[in-house]
């Protein structure tokens, strides 16, 4: 008898639906083809000993397995519940009826019970477009597939229920989620506030300005200053996410089993590499490719903490992503393109002792140590960051000072607002939602300058020795700037304060 179940792969971070067919004829065997790897091949041991255990067995007959597409490889564990399904249905254990109205997928253990696999979101947005009925997956993964409407999202704790289910013997109920109510839960207090910092109102501005058009940032400061406190504290001034970024963030975190049973991922990625991070890791690939760091901090801030301290071909790796926002892995067989639009936010001391022309620093650098350390970072990297910014030490008063500072939900209000203007600016472009994300040519129609700015800028321009992407960076933030003012026009005080955010352009830096 031939019977087809169906299961799905995740190829980058969208699925593609497997037919799998089983055909047992007369014979004795059990061949496995469509290109399945060592994972999919040992599945046969752990589907006989689940069904033994649970009072089914694989017939005594020739089994013959085709997953078609056959000409695509398929990897990894979660096709378990599909060919055991799909044995019992060939052999006439389990009705048939309606098995074709549902993507299956999980991994079995021995005892039938069911293990999570990746990218159940991906498969059931998949499945939905493509008209199926429901999917039936482990329990563990069914709150963030059940994040898609207008399909039924079935959670199993063993084969049996699946088992039962086909057979009419077990009513399961689909998982509903309201999407709404889990929205609701971010806007909860969060654990990093602005409130906690003493002094800083000037890297604070910078913050908010970053914020508000989704800007680069690095903080250059001696150890102390608080560079890794305000970063850690980024989010929390950054608008809420939108249900669309919010999906593409859950299924990215999905792809790489990163989800935990809450499901929709509501609150802004933040993720912090260490600096002996490698180059796949941070951009993502390997030999089964999976999303890196920049991937999964889509939507989200991406902190690079001690930023010289990375090898300089990892930080080397990231110039494209940061241009292009997002990420193409390009193997022999398949090429795959993860999104990767996020926040940089990177820290570094001035030098390798940590201080930097302070008569009264514990440790001092000479000028060729200082040289060697700062080269470490390319120049096209800092010109794809827009906003450099020193962070000095907070005094003595500021810090024992008991007042509150400005929290982060009325930071956050106006980051909010500025990012509306941003949004109703550009809603005529699909890709374009705030002020970083501006190509050159937008850049000319978006921020026109009038006499005094441009006077203003070319100065700025000729004794910095700026280049033209240091240019367009200025240009953004000041556009940002005036949005945050709610300013129709840019203004020359609007350039004025983009143009120091600069730093590392700055003579007695790099020079």
């Amino acid at each position: 008898m031939l019977v087809k179940v169906f299961g799905s792969a995740v190829f980058g971070v969208e699925a593609t639906t497997i037919t799998v067919e089983v055909n047992i004829d007369k014979g004795i065997g059990y061949h496995l083809v469509g290109l399945p790897d060592s994972a999919i091949k040992e599945s046969s041991y752990r589907i006989a000993a689940a069904l033994k255990n649970n009072n089914y067995s694989l017939p005594g007959k020739k089994i013959t397995i085709n997953m078609a597409p056959a000409d695509l490889r398929k990897e990894g564990s979660a096709y378990d519940l599909t060919l055991a399904v799909g044995i019992l249905a060939a052999s006439a254990q389990i009705k048939t009826d309606f098995i074709t109205n549902y993507i299956i997928m999980g991994e079995l253990s021995l005892d039938g019970g069911l293990q999570p696999i990746k990218g159940a979101l991906s498969i059931a947005i998949k499945a939905k477009e493509e008209g199926f009925k429901g999917v039936i997956l482990p329990i563990q993964n069914v709150k963030e597939a059940a994040v898609v409407d207008g399909i039924d999202v079935y959670g199993v704790e063993n084969v049996l229920q699946v088992i039962d289910f086909f057979d009419g013997k077990d009513n399961l109920l689909p998982t509903v989620i309201d999407c709404q109510e889990e929205f609701a839960k971010t806007l909860d207090f969060p654990e990093f506030d602005f409130s906690d910092v003493k002094g800083q109102e000037s890297i604070k501005r910078c913050m908010e300005i970053a914020a508000a058009g989704g800007h680069n940032i690095i903080l250059i400061g001696p150890p102390g200053s608080g560079k890794t406190m305000l970063a850690k504290r980024l989010p929390s001034i950054l608008p809420p996410m939108t249900m669309q970024e919010a999906l593409e963030t859950t299924k990215i975190h999905s792809v790489a089993g990163k989800v935990k049973e809450t499901g929709l991922l509501t609150q802004r990625p933040f993720r912090s590499p260490h600096h002996s991070a490698s180059s796949v890791s941070l951009v993502g690939g390997g030999s089964y490719p999976q999303p890196g760091e920049i991937s999964l901090a889509h939507n989200g801030v991406l902190f690079l903490d001690e930023l010289p301290e990375f090898k300089r071909e990892v930080l080397e790796v990231m110039r494209q992503p940061l241009e292009d926002r997002e990420v193409t892995i390009s193997r022999a067989k398949f090429t795959i393109t993860y999104p990767s639009s996020f926040m940089l936010v990177a820290s570094m001391n001035p030098s390798p002792g940590g201080y930097f022309n302070d008569p009264n620093a514990p440790v001092s650098s000479t000028p060729m140590e200082m040289q060697r350390y700062l080269s470490k970072i390319s120049g096209p990297l800092l010109d794809r960051i827009d906003i450099h910014i020193e962070v000095t030490p907070v005094p003595f008063e500021k810090l024992s000072d008991t007042r509150k500072s400005e929290s982060s939900a009325i930071i956050r209000e106006r980051v909010t607002k500025a990012r509306e203007i941003q949004s109703d600016r550009f809603k005529e472009y699909k890709n374009i939602h705030y002020n970083a994300q501006l190509s050159s040519k937008l850049i000319r129609e978006y921020c026109a300058l009038d006499e005094n700015s441009l006077a203003l800028l070319k100065t700025a321009m000729e004794r910095l020795n700026l280049s033209a992407r240091a240019y367009d960076r200025i240009l953004k933030v000041s556009r940002t700037i005036a949005d945050l003012d709610k300013s129709i026009a840019i203004q020359s005080h609007h350039i004025a304060e983009a143009i120091q955010y600069r730093s590392l352009d700055r003579e007695g830096w790099l020079g």
